[in-house]
């Protein structure tokens, strides 16, 4: 069961801190998105393997983007 990791809220990527075929746990951190100057930490829904990244370091994302799925 993959599960898909969603922008919370618009702003731009700042870091990503996993790739493809990376095990994370429960809570670990994703990546971190700047909105209105606060850097806004993401985590893992669950644990699993990041099975594909859809965002770089500078990106601009909206609400309800995708950022990246763990199967």
């Amino acid at each position: 069961m993959a599960n898909e990791v969603r922008a919370p809220l618009d702003g731009t990527i700042r870091t990503v801190m996993v790739e493809f075929g990376v095990k994370v746990e429960l809570d670990d951190e994703l990546l971190v998105i700047e909105a209105m100057k606060m850097e806004n930490l993401i985590y893992a829904p669950r644990a699993g393997t990041v099975k594909d990244v859809k965002v770089k370091a500078g990106d601009r994302v909206h609400f309800g983007d995708l950022l990246l799925v763990i199967g």
